[in-house]
């Protein structure tokens, strides 16, 4: 009920409401580029942070940029939302509490990458006395906050979640692979210490010889795959449903985005740290225009184990199906000419060489790039 001086509310999001009430930077944009964030004091966490709101995230999902200063450590935290930690530079370690007041601890460094368990006990620490620790936190409180509109639920409930702890091997690095199809295999885990590093399996329908690797992290709905791209190669387009954040590991290149009616592409460049999110329905394509494999991370809401969303099913079921036949991918001799065209001008400003004449008859293009 409202007072006679209080505005009714109308069209109101309770997360941005939150957001303003913290204090701290926020930055919007299509893509953004986490390591050159600004953050400021942030007294829920005890440590520096900002939020950044991408374009095409959707409903769901948010990032919070979080520095935590050399020799220091983020107060203990606990909330009923999710989160996915990636470390874009620093050393330290997480200590998680779980239900039966066990600790575990884990050492993390640059791009690993964690899950904790749904309302777990927990607390980060930077290892270093001289330098920074910086942690992206890719999470689902946009909905959380939006259901229940209400911060002691959210941030001070006793709930526990035993089932989604996982083995104790899950923190130390360990996990347990599940082998389904190609695009569709499994790693679970609460923690991979270097994202970069990790083996993936190739991915065939995805093109050029792309490989990928799905995870279920602390058996959570939020969703984290991992896929890469050799030297000279790019992927095939195809398009889904908002919030997917996509963000450079190794390598650097590019993604076109667009809509079926578009004449221009909207072009995102990339190297480790840029975050973006392709808009609902908005086809893109990722290109390695450097001199060694690039990689990248993509986060959501909804994985292969619990999709959540009847759209989230779809785009996993479909993700290597051509659009002729009910999917979402463009196969390379339906493309539009002009992105080859625009790959091969890239990697003539790297040094990188093209490997696509094995999928694509590039004659066409170096006549018309030597003309």
């Amino acid at each position: 009920m409202t007072t006679n001086s209080e505005e009714p509310k109308f069209l109101f999001d309770p997360y941005l409401d939150w957001t303003e009430n913290e204090g701290i930077p926020t930055v919007e944009d299509f893509g953004v580029d986490l390591t050159k964030v600004e953050t400021a004091p942030w007294p829920r966490l005890g440590a520096d942070g900002a939020f950044v709101h991408l374009k095409g995230r959707g409903d769901f999902l948010a990032v919070f940029v979080i520095d935590i200063e050399p020799g220091g450590a983020t107060d203990p935290q606990q909330h009923l939302y999710e989160e996915v930690f990636y470390v874009l530079e620093g050393h330290g370690s997480t200590t998680v509490e779980s239900h039966d007041g066990q600790t575990h601890s884990f050492e993390w460094g640059p791009k690993s990458l964690f899950a904790l368990p749904l309302n777990a006990k927990y607390q980060h620490f930077n290892g270093s006395g001289s330098t920074r620790a910086r942690l992206s936190s890719t999470n689902n409180l946009p909905m959380v906050m939006n259901v229940f509109r209400n911060e002691d639920f959210i941030f001070a409930n006793d709930a526990r979640f035993p089932e989604r702890e996982g083995d104790d091997n899950y923190f130390a690095g360990e996990g347990d692979f599940i082998p389904k199809k190609p695009g569709r295999h499994m790693w679970e885990t609460n923690f991979v210490p270097d994202l970069s590093q990790f083996k993936l399996v190739k991915w065939k329908k995805r093109g050029a010889g792309g490989s990928n690797i799905m995870f279920v992290l602390a058996d959570g709905t939020m969703h984290a795959h991992s896929s890469e791209m050799p030297v000279g190669t790019y992927k095939k387009a195809h398009r889904h449903g908002a919030d997917f954040h996509v963000s450079c590991i190794t390598g650097t290149g590019y993604s076109l985005l667009w809509y079926d009616d578009d004449e221009e592409f909207v072009r995102v460049d990339w190297e480790h740290g840029v975050v973006f999110a392709p808009p609902d329905g908005m086809y893109h394509q990722h290109f390695n225009a450097s001199k060694e494999p690039a990689r990248y991370l993509a986060i959501a809401l909804g994985g292969l184990r619990y999709p959540t969303l009847a759209e989230k099913r779809a785009v996993f079921m479909g993700m290597d199906v051509n659009v002729r036949d009910g999917g979402a991918q463009i196969e390379y001799e339906d493309q539009d000419p002009r992105i080859h065209k625009t790959y091969l001008e890239a990697l003539s400003q790297t040094g990188a060489e093209s490997r696509m004449g094995e999928f694509i008859d590039e004659a066409p293009f170096l006549e018309d790039l030597a003309s």
